[in-house]
């Protein structure tokens, strides 16, 4: 009989196809077969299984985003690396055309296929609760970085002046670099009223020496935010 087969051949890192010729368990000749795509893809995602799914740049900051809601009880697909192998028949194969090596695996580009799982309405949802940048009190939007697995972002610490709720991505608080007006972190925290109450003393009676130009409030929570420096002489 004839059987044709179209598997990930580990040792070789890439797909292979083949038809064979057999009588009972015997091989009599064996020729390379064209597959058709949607066996070559699967195949390809029984490869990526074992080259593993690791996402990076914008396809990984995606990830992160969703499973930050989803944590916080939201009703989006499951973007963790366990949810996202189990299903990768579901939203990688149809993206796979053309893939069929460890090479082709590395320069492929998983954004696409992930974003395209979101439906409209909770891309929009996403892009709302766990936003690619935070915009400050001043208006000025400053990246949110999702690499370390938290959100996180470095901003001036007289720019967040007046802001007496800490800002969250759905449930989890924002990782918050405050910076001197010379741009050097002098606090981080996931609490700024408790930052505002605390720790700001400190860092006032170390910064009004520095930068004696730059407005260090007693009260900050009733402060205008600012990335001005007093005029020379003032």
């Amino acid at each position: 009989g004839v059987e044709e087969v179209c598997l990930w051949d580990a040792r070789a890192g890439r797909v292979v196809a083949r038809r064979r010729e057999r009588l009972g368990a015997l091989v009599l000749a064996e020729t390379p077969w064209a597959a058709p795509p949607d066996a070559v893809a699967g195949a390809m995602c029984d490869g990526v299984r074992l080259l593993g799914l690791t996402l990076s740049g914008a396809a990984r900051r995606l990830a992160v985003r969703v499973d930050l809601l989803r944590a916080g009880g939201s009703d989006l697909p499951d973007f963790s690396d366990a949810g996202l192998q189990a299903t990768l028949e579901d939203w990688l194969a149809p993206y796979l055309g053309g893939l069929r090596s460890a090479e082709d695996w590395r320069r492929f580009d998983p954004h696409p296929a992930l974003a395209a799982r979101l439906t409209p309405a909770q891309a929009a949802f996403v892009d709302r609760e766990a936003p690619a940048r935070f915009c400050t009190p001043l208006g000025r939007e400053v990246t949110v970085d999702y690499d370390g697995g938290a959100p996180a972002i470095e901003v001036r610490l007289q720019e967040m002046f007046g802001l007496t709720r800490h800002p969250t991505v759905g449930r989890t608080p924002l990782r918050i670099t405050l910076l001197s007006p010379g741009q050097a972190p002098v606090a981080v925290t996931t609490d700024l009223p408790g930052f505002w109450r605390g720790g700001y003393g400190d860092v006032r009676r170390d910064m009004r020496g520095r930068y004696p130009r730059h407005p260090w409030p007693e009260d900050p929570t009733q402060a205008q935010p600012t990335l001005r420096a007093k005029p020379r002489g003032t």
